[in-house]
Protein backbone atom coordinates (compact mmCIF):
# COMPACT_ATOMS: atom_id res chain seq x y z
CA UNK A 1 0.00 0.00 0.00
CA UNK A 2 1.53 3.67 -0.59
CA UNK A 3 1.58 5.76 1.89
CA UNK A 4 2.37 9.23 2.36
CA UNK A 5 4.23 10.89 5.22
CA UNK A 6 4.74 14.77 5.40
CA UNK A 7 7.44 15.59 8.31
CA UNK A 8 9.20 18.83 9.67
CA UNK A 9 12.53 18.66 11.56
CA UNK A 10 14.94 21.63 13.40
CA UNK A 11 18.38 20.77 12.09
CA UNK A 12 20.57 20.86 15.48
CA UNK A 13 23.44 23.52 15.70
CA UNK A 14 26.33 23.37 14.61
CA UNK A 15 25.92 21.55 11.21
CA UNK A 16 28.32 22.34 8.84
CA UNK A 17 27.23 22.93 5.41
CA UNK A 18 29.75 20.12 4.33
CA UNK A 19 28.07 17.87 7.12
CA UNK A 20 24.41 18.78 5.50
CA UNK A 21 25.65 17.77 2.29
CA UNK A 22 27.04 14.20 3.53
CA UNK A 23 23.33 13.88 5.50
CA UNK A 24 21.47 14.82 1.88
CA UNK A 25 23.43 12.33 0.44
CA UNK A 26 22.74 9.52 2.64
CA UNK A 27 19.31 10.18 2.39
CA UNK A 28 19.34 10.12 -1.31
CA UNK A 29 20.65 6.79 -1.48
CA UNK A 30 19.05 5.31 1.56
CA UNK A 31 15.70 6.30 0.07
CA UNK A 32 16.25 4.93 -3.15
CA UNK A 33 17.47 1.26 -2.20
CA UNK A 34 13.78 1.78 0.43
CA UNK A 35 11.76 2.57 -2.96
CA UNK A 36 10.80 5.61 -1.49
CA UNK A 37 10.45 8.85 -3.48
CA UNK A 38 9.87 12.45 -2.39
CA UNK A 39 10.49 16.45 -2.21
CA UNK A 40 12.36 18.11 0.78
CA UNK A 41 12.21 21.78 1.85
CA UNK A 42 14.74 23.53 3.49
CA UNK A 43 14.86 27.21 4.82
CA UNK A 44 18.35 26.75 6.86
CA UNK A 45 16.98 26.03 9.95
CA UNK A 46 14.27 23.21 9.22
CA UNK A 47 13.38 20.63 6.97
CA UNK A 48 9.78 19.96 5.54
CA UNK A 49 9.77 16.80 3.55
CA UNK A 50 7.20 14.57 1.80
CA UNK A 51 7.74 11.23 1.38
CA UNK A 52 6.06 8.25 -1.13
CA UNK A 53 6.58 4.65 -0.56
CA UNK A 54 5.28 1.40 1.50
CA UNK A 55 3.53 2.41 4.53
CA UNK A 56 6.07 -0.04 6.40
CA UNK A 57 9.30 1.56 5.21
CA UNK A 58 8.55 4.99 5.93
CA UNK A 59 7.76 3.76 9.51
CA UNK A 60 10.28 2.53 9.91
CA UNK A 61 12.61 5.74 7.89
CA UNK A 62 10.21 8.48 10.21
CA UNK A 63 11.75 6.29 13.73
CA UNK A 64 15.26 6.32 12.30
CA UNK A 65 14.75 10.10 11.89
CA UNK A 66 13.90 10.67 15.35
CA UNK A 67 16.63 8.94 16.27
CA UNK A 68 19.22 10.51 14.25
CA UNK A 69 20.82 13.51 16.62
CA UNK A 70 21.74 15.72 13.53
CA UNK A 71 17.41 15.74 13.51
CA UNK A 72 15.71 17.53 16.61
CA UNK A 73 11.88 18.26 17.32
CA UNK A 74 10.55 15.42 14.70
CA UNK A 75 7.21 16.55 13.81
CA UNK A 76 4.23 14.03 11.65
CA UNK A 77 2.65 17.15 9.76
CA UNK A 78 0.76 14.29 7.58
CA UNK A 79 0.51 10.62 7.42
CA UNK A 80 -1.99 9.27 4.55
CA UNK A 81 -2.46 6.69 1.82
CA UNK A 82 -2.38 7.62 -1.91
CA UNK A 83 -3.73 6.35 -5.40
CA UNK A 84 -0.17 7.12 -7.08
CA UNK A 85 2.97 8.61 -6.40
CA UNK A 86 3.12 12.61 -6.25
CA UNK A 87 7.06 12.88 -6.91
CA UNK A 88 8.11 9.64 -8.44
CA UNK A 89 11.32 10.89 -10.44
CA UNK A 90 13.42 11.89 -7.15
CA UNK A 91 14.37 9.98 -4.30
CA UNK A 92 14.75 13.36 -2.54
CA UNK A 93 14.94 15.85 -4.82
CA UNK A 94 15.54 19.83 -2.57
CA UNK A 95 13.99 22.91 -2.94
CA UNK A 96 16.31 25.78 -0.95
CA UNK A 97 14.01 28.15 0.32
CA UNK A 98 16.81 30.47 1.22
CA UNK A 99 17.63 31.23 -2.50
CA UNK A 100 14.61 30.94 -4.20
CA UNK A 101 11.33 33.42 -4.47
CA UNK A 102 7.78 32.04 -3.93
CA UNK A 103 7.23 32.07 -7.48
CA UNK A 104 10.28 30.03 -7.88
CA UNK A 105 9.73 27.85 -5.56
CA UNK A 106 5.82 27.37 -6.49
CA UNK A 107 7.23 26.46 -9.84
CA UNK A 108 9.70 24.16 -9.35
CA UNK A 109 7.89 22.01 -7.04
CA UNK A 110 4.99 22.06 -9.97
CA UNK A 111 7.53 21.26 -11.99
CA UNK A 112 8.83 18.03 -10.89
CA UNK A 113 4.84 16.97 -9.98
CA UNK A 114 4.32 13.85 -11.64
CA UNK A 115 1.20 14.66 -14.47
CA UNK A 116 -1.31 13.26 -12.70
CA UNK A 117 -0.97 14.54 -9.78
CA UNK A 118 0.04 17.77 -11.24
CA UNK A 119 -3.59 18.09 -12.85
CA UNK A 120 -5.26 17.18 -9.19
CA UNK A 121 -3.28 19.22 -7.29
CA UNK A 122 -5.41 21.98 -6.42
CA UNK A 123 -7.83 20.06 -4.43
CA UNK A 124 -4.90 17.78 -2.91
CA UNK A 125 -4.47 17.71 0.78
CA UNK A 126 -1.04 16.55 0.85
CA UNK A 127 -0.37 19.64 -1.82
CA UNK A 128 -1.40 21.84 0.08
CA UNK A 129 0.04 20.75 3.56
CA UNK A 130 3.74 21.15 1.58
CA UNK A 131 2.34 24.49 -0.42
CA UNK A 132 1.67 25.90 3.01
CA UNK A 133 5.13 25.44 4.27
CA UNK A 134 6.99 25.67 1.34
CA UNK A 135 5.68 29.51 1.18
CA UNK A 136 5.36 30.75 4.25
CA UNK A 137 8.95 31.92 3.75
CA UNK A 138 9.90 31.79 8.13
CA UNK A 139 9.24 29.81 10.72
CA UNK A 140 6.59 31.76 12.54
CA UNK A 141 3.90 28.80 11.67
CA UNK A 142 6.19 26.46 13.35
CA UNK A 143 6.22 26.44 17.55
CA UNK A 144 9.18 24.11 18.97
CA UNK A 145 9.63 23.78 22.68
CA UNK A 146 12.56 23.52 24.32
CA UNK A 147 14.32 20.21 24.72
CA UNK A 148 12.71 18.10 27.52
CA UNK A 149 16.13 17.46 28.73
CA UNK A 150 17.11 20.62 29.91
CA UNK A 151 14.61 20.44 32.83
CA UNK A 152 14.30 18.21 35.70
CA UNK A 153 11.37 17.60 37.98
CA UNK A 154 11.43 18.23 41.82
CA UNK A 155 9.11 17.01 43.94
CA UNK A 156 7.66 19.61 46.67
CA UNK A 157 5.81 18.25 49.79
CA UNK A 158 2.49 20.94 50.22
CA UNK A 159 1.72 22.35 53.71
CA UNK A 160 -1.53 20.88 53.48
CA UNK A 161 -1.26 16.96 52.78
CA UNK A 162 -3.46 15.17 55.57
CA UNK A 163 -6.42 13.09 54.60
CA UNK A 164 -9.92 13.63 55.43
CA UNK A 165 -12.49 10.52 55.80
CA UNK A 166 -15.57 10.26 53.47
CA UNK A 167 -18.84 11.29 55.04
CA UNK A 168 -20.41 8.16 56.73
CA UNK A 169 -22.93 6.89 54.49
CA UNK A 170 -21.50 8.10 51.17
CA UNK A 171 -20.69 5.81 48.30
CA UNK A 172 -18.28 8.47 46.64
CA UNK A 173 -15.73 10.81 47.69
CA UNK A 174 -13.77 13.39 45.84
CA UNK A 175 -10.13 13.21 44.93
CA UNK A 176 -8.23 16.77 44.65
CA UNK A 177 -5.92 17.50 41.42
CA UNK A 178 -4.25 21.01 41.02
CA UNK A 179 -4.39 23.55 37.73
CA UNK A 180 -1.13 25.14 38.06
CA UNK A 181 1.04 28.10 36.36
CA UNK A 182 4.82 25.97 36.79
CA UNK A 183 6.95 28.67 35.98
CA UNK A 184 5.45 30.45 39.00
CA UNK A 185 5.34 27.42 40.82
CA UNK A 186 1.74 28.63 41.78
CA UNK A 187 -1.67 26.26 42.26
CA UNK A 188 -3.92 28.38 40.80
CA UNK A 189 -6.88 25.97 41.99
CA UNK A 190 -8.08 22.45 42.83
CA UNK A 191 -10.32 20.69 40.68
CA UNK A 192 -12.40 18.59 42.89
CA UNK A 193 -13.12 14.98 41.08
CA UNK A 194 -16.04 12.48 41.79
CA UNK A 195 -15.02 9.30 42.65
CA UNK A 196 -16.04 5.49 43.77
CA UNK A 197 -15.50 4.50 46.93
CA UNK A 198 -12.84 2.00 45.98
CA UNK A 199 -11.09 5.49 44.54
CA UNK A 200 -12.16 4.82 40.83
CA UNK A 201 -14.51 6.33 37.75
CA UNK A 202 -17.64 7.38 39.24
CA UNK A 203 -19.57 5.99 35.71
CA UNK A 204 -20.64 3.55 37.17
CA UNK A 205 -22.07 4.61 39.96
CA UNK A 206 -23.72 7.25 38.16
CA UNK A 207 -24.38 4.84 34.96
CA UNK A 208 -26.91 3.00 37.42
CA UNK A 209 -29.03 5.84 39.02
CA UNK A 210 -32.04 6.32 37.30
CA UNK A 211 -31.92 9.52 35.00
CA UNK A 212 -34.10 11.47 37.29
CA UNK A 213 -31.63 11.11 40.02
CA UNK A 214 -29.00 10.87 38.36
CA UNK A 215 -28.65 14.94 37.90
CA UNK A 216 -29.69 15.31 41.41
CA UNK A 217 -27.02 13.48 43.09
CA UNK A 218 -24.48 15.07 40.78
CA UNK A 219 -25.63 18.96 41.98
CA UNK A 220 -25.82 17.56 45.51
CA UNK A 221 -22.64 15.65 45.34
CA UNK A 222 -20.97 19.04 45.86
CA UNK A 223 -21.86 20.15 49.04
CA UNK A 224 -19.32 17.56 50.09
CA UNK A 225 -16.79 18.88 48.22
CA UNK A 226 -17.37 21.92 49.64
CA UNK A 227 -17.03 20.38 53.02
CA UNK A 228 -14.05 18.85 52.20
CA UNK A 229 -12.42 22.10 50.99
CA UNK A 230 -13.35 23.40 54.33
CA UNK A 231 -11.76 20.55 56.23
CA UNK A 232 -8.87 20.86 54.25
CA UNK A 233 -8.46 24.87 54.96
CA UNK A 234 -9.01 25.56 51.35
CA UNK A 235 -10.58 28.97 52.41
CA UNK A 236 -8.53 31.22 50.06
CA UNK A 237 -8.05 29.10 47.45
CA UNK A 238 -10.22 29.08 43.36
CA UNK A 239 -11.98 25.32 43.57
CA UNK A 240 -13.86 23.88 40.43
CA UNK A 241 -16.75 21.46 40.64
CA UNK A 242 -17.87 19.24 37.34
CA UNK A 243 -21.97 19.18 36.34
CA UNK A 244 -23.41 18.12 34.07
CA UNK A 245 -25.51 20.81 31.90
CA UNK A 246 -28.80 18.67 32.80
CA UNK A 247 -28.09 19.15 36.17
CA UNK A 248 -28.17 22.71 35.41
CA UNK A 249 -31.43 22.77 33.23
CA UNK A 250 -33.12 20.11 35.18
CA UNK A 251 -33.16 20.58 38.41
CA UNK A 252 -35.24 23.46 39.65
CA UNK A 253 -33.15 26.27 41.84
CA UNK A 254 -29.86 24.48 40.30
CA UNK A 255 -27.80 27.46 40.61
CA UNK A 256 -29.66 29.14 44.26
CA UNK A 257 -28.82 25.54 45.65
CA UNK A 258 -25.73 25.43 44.46
CA UNK A 259 -24.72 28.54 46.47
CA UNK A 260 -25.98 28.48 49.13
CA UNK A 261 -24.13 25.19 49.45
CA UNK A 262 -20.98 26.80 49.26
CA UNK A 263 -21.99 29.51 51.41
CA UNK A 264 -23.52 27.00 54.43
CA UNK A 265 -19.44 25.49 53.38
CA UNK A 266 -17.95 29.32 54.62
CA UNK A 267 -17.13 29.26 51.50
CA UNK A 268 -16.86 32.13 49.02
CA UNK A 269 -19.14 31.75 45.28
CA UNK A 270 -16.64 33.44 43.90
CA UNK A 271 -14.20 30.90 44.80
CA UNK A 272 -15.78 28.34 43.20
CA UNK A 273 -15.68 27.19 39.22
CA UNK A 274 -17.93 25.25 37.89
CA UNK A 275 -16.88 23.12 35.07
CA UNK A 276 -19.71 22.30 32.63
CA UNK A 277 -18.36 18.64 31.13
CA UNK A 278 -19.54 17.70 27.75
CA UNK A 279 -20.39 14.21 28.51
CA UNK A 280 -24.35 14.78 27.46
CA UNK A 281 -25.79 17.10 24.64
CA UNK A 282 -27.45 20.04 25.90
CA UNK A 283 -31.49 19.50 25.46
CA UNK A 284 -32.46 23.25 25.76
CA UNK A 285 -30.14 26.28 25.26
CA UNK A 286 -32.40 28.96 26.23
CA UNK A 287 -32.48 26.78 29.65
CA UNK A 288 -28.68 26.59 29.65
CA UNK A 289 -28.33 29.94 28.84
CA UNK A 290 -30.35 31.55 31.62
CA UNK A 291 -28.67 28.78 33.98
CA UNK A 292 -25.02 30.31 32.91
CA UNK A 293 -26.47 34.11 33.74
CA UNK A 294 -27.74 33.35 37.42
CA UNK A 295 -24.41 31.52 37.95
CA UNK A 296 -22.32 35.01 36.53
CA UNK A 297 -24.65 36.86 38.80
CA UNK A 298 -23.75 35.20 42.01
CA UNK A 299 -19.95 35.56 41.04
CA UNK A 300 -19.33 31.52 40.36
CA UNK A 301 -16.67 31.03 37.22
CA UNK A 302 -17.42 29.14 34.08
CA UNK A 303 -15.17 26.63 32.26
CA UNK A 304 -15.73 24.39 29.57
CA UNK A 305 -14.10 20.68 30.58
CA UNK A 306 -13.14 18.07 28.07
CA UNK A 307 -12.95 20.68 25.27
CA UNK A 308 -12.43 19.29 21.62
CA UNK A 309 -13.84 15.53 22.96
CA UNK A 310 -17.90 16.19 23.72
CA UNK A 311 -20.98 16.84 22.18
CA UNK A 312 -20.90 20.66 22.13
CA UNK A 313 -17.10 21.81 21.04
CA UNK A 314 -16.74 24.69 19.05
CA UNK A 315 -20.98 25.69 19.24
CA UNK A 316 -20.60 25.94 22.96
CA UNK A 317 -17.76 28.04 22.82
CA UNK A 318 -19.77 30.34 19.91
CA UNK A 319 -22.79 30.43 22.85
CA UNK A 320 -21.09 30.76 26.07
CA UNK A 321 -17.39 32.12 26.39
CA UNK A 322 -16.42 30.79 29.58
CA UNK A 323 -13.47 31.78 31.81
CA UNK A 324 -11.54 28.84 31.44
CA UNK A 325 -10.96 26.14 27.99
CA UNK A 326 -9.67 22.96 29.10
CA UNK A 327 -8.38 21.08 26.17
CA UNK A 328 -8.43 17.75 26.21
CA UNK A 329 -6.57 14.97 26.59
CA UNK A 330 -6.61 13.53 23.24
CA UNK A 331 -5.26 16.72 22.41
CA UNK A 332 -2.53 17.26 24.72
CA UNK A 333 -0.98 13.41 24.18
CA UNK A 334 1.93 13.68 22.30
CA UNK A 335 1.53 16.79 20.90
CA UNK A 336 5.38 17.73 20.36
CA UNK A 337 5.29 15.04 17.56
CA UNK A 338 1.91 15.52 16.26
CA UNK A 339 1.50 18.37 13.56
CA UNK A 340 -2.38 18.04 13.69
CA UNK A 341 -2.93 18.28 17.31
CA UNK A 342 -0.52 21.22 17.32
CA UNK A 343 -2.25 23.15 15.01
CA UNK A 344 -5.80 22.57 16.54
CA UNK A 345 -4.40 23.92 19.87
CA UNK A 346 -2.62 26.76 19.12
CA UNK A 347 -6.11 27.66 16.94
CA UNK A 348 -7.91 27.18 20.06
CA UNK A 349 -5.29 29.49 22.49
CA UNK A 350 -5.59 31.86 19.51
CA UNK A 351 -9.16 32.03 19.84
CA UNK A 352 -8.91 31.50 23.90
CA UNK A 353 -6.49 35.00 23.66
CA UNK A 354 -8.95 37.19 21.43
CA UNK A 355 -12.28 36.36 23.85
CA UNK A 356 -10.04 36.56 26.91
CA UNK A 357 -10.45 32.93 28.46
CA UNK A 358 -7.65 31.27 29.87
CA UNK A 359 -6.78 28.06 27.93
CA UNK A 360 -5.58 25.00 30.40
CA UNK A 361 -4.01 21.97 29.42
CA UNK A 362 -5.23 18.82 30.62
CA UNK A 363 -3.96 15.14 31.14
CA UNK A 364 -0.08 16.76 30.40
CA UNK A 365 1.97 13.53 31.72
CA UNK A 366 5.51 14.50 30.03
CA UNK A 367 8.33 16.94 30.39
CA UNK A 368 7.76 17.26 26.24
CA UNK A 369 4.22 18.07 25.99
CA UNK A 370 4.95 20.73 28.43
CA UNK A 371 7.87 22.37 27.04
CA UNK A 372 5.75 22.58 23.27
CA UNK A 373 2.43 24.20 25.28
CA UNK A 374 4.16 26.81 27.02
CA UNK A 375 6.16 27.67 23.86
CA UNK A 376 2.75 27.71 22.36
CA UNK A 377 1.25 30.38 24.86
CA UNK A 378 -0.22 28.07 27.43
CA UNK A 379 0.16 29.13 30.92
CA UNK A 380 -2.29 26.76 32.82
CA UNK A 381 -1.46 23.01 33.37
CA UNK A 382 -3.27 20.03 35.18
CA UNK A 383 -2.17 16.68 34.96
CA UNK A 384 -0.11 13.74 36.22
CA UNK A 385 3.10 15.34 35.16
CA UNK A 386 2.91 17.91 38.28
CA UNK A 387 0.64 15.89 40.62
CA UNK A 388 -2.01 12.78 40.67
CA UNK A 389 -5.52 13.16 41.95
CA UNK A 390 -5.33 12.44 45.72
CA UNK A 391 -8.68 11.42 47.39
CA UNK A 392 -9.47 13.51 50.57
CA UNK A 393 -6.59 15.27 50.43
CA UNK A 394 -4.05 17.78 49.00
CA UNK A 395 -1.69 16.09 46.64
CA UNK A 396 2.29 16.68 46.61
CA UNK A 397 3.41 18.18 43.48
CA UNK A 398 6.39 18.28 41.38
CA UNK A 399 7.98 21.16 39.41
CA UNK A 400 10.01 21.78 36.92
CA UNK A 401 13.50 23.10 37.37
CA UNK A 402 15.89 23.95 34.88
CA UNK A 403 19.40 22.15 35.06
CA UNK A 404 20.67 23.15 31.21
CA UNK A 405 20.51 25.91 29.23
CA UNK A 406 21.26 25.45 25.50
CA UNK A 407 22.76 22.03 25.88
CA UNK A 408 25.48 23.78 28.78
CA UNK A 409 25.19 22.89 32.37
CA UNK A 410 24.72 26.46 34.66
CA UNK A 411 27.22 27.14 36.80
CA UNK A 412 27.61 24.94 40.36
CA UNK A 413 25.09 22.05 38.51
CA UNK A 414 26.51 18.71 39.44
Amino acid sequence: MLSTLIYCSHVNDGLSPEALDVMLTEGRERNAARGITGILLFDGIHFVQLLEGPAPRLDALLESIRRDPRHRNVVVLLQDNGPCRRFDGDPCAMVDLRVLSPEQVSSMIHDRLEERASQACSDDRVFKVLMWYALARGTDHIVEGEDALCWRLVADVPAVIHEVTAESGQNYKFALQPIVDPIRRVVTSFEFLMRSQAGGSPEPLLAAIPPGRRHLLDLESKTQAFHLARRLGLNNIHLSVNLLPMSLTDIPGSVERLVDQIVACGLSPSQVMVEVTEQEAISSLKAFSGAIKRLRRAGIGIAIDDFGAGFAGLSLLAEFQPDKLKIDRSLIRDIHRSGPRQAIVRAIVQVSVAMGITPVAEGVERLEEWCWLQAAGVQRFQGYLFARPAVGQVPAMRWPERILSHGVLPEGAL
